[in-house]
């Protein structure tokens, strides 16, 4: 039930500032998603200091993995909306944008991680 609970409290808050970080960016600009840009990449980056964390230093207990990876990374992070934004993109003949944005979130969201393993490293 902690679990849960861990992973509760922590989906929640990633959701929440999730959508005010997407909302905020995307009225900036509406034209590319960076909301959902920005978000996945920080997700990420967080993955990526937390496992670099785990690897490099030692072990971080399951309470602290359960709360930031599954919950707070997974409500901050958004598979769906990137599927859903590039498909608007593509669908609109956006082309060019559609593709900038699919190959530029793997590319900087594999970055992200690895930056968060060497940030780790590093320190």
């Amino acid at each position: 039930m902690k679990a849960a609970l861990l992973v509760f409290i922590g989906g929640g808050l990633g959701s929440v500032l999730r959508f005010l970080i997407g909302r905020q960016m995307n009225m900036a600009s509406p034209s590319f998603p960076w909301g959902t840009f920005t978000v996945n990449l920080v997700g990420s980056l967080i993955i990526g200091l937390i496992f670099g964390w785990i690897l490099e230093k030692g072990k971080i207990s399951e309470n602290t993995l359960l709360f930031f990876v599954a919950g707070f990374c997974g409500g901050f992070t958004t598979f769906s909306a990137f599927a859903h934004e590039s498909m608007t993109l593509f669908k609109s003949g956006h082309t060019a944008l559609f593709l900038s944005y699919v190959a530029s979130s793997v590319i900087f969201g594999l970055l992200c991680v690895w930056l968060g393993y060497a940030i780790v490293r590093a320190v």
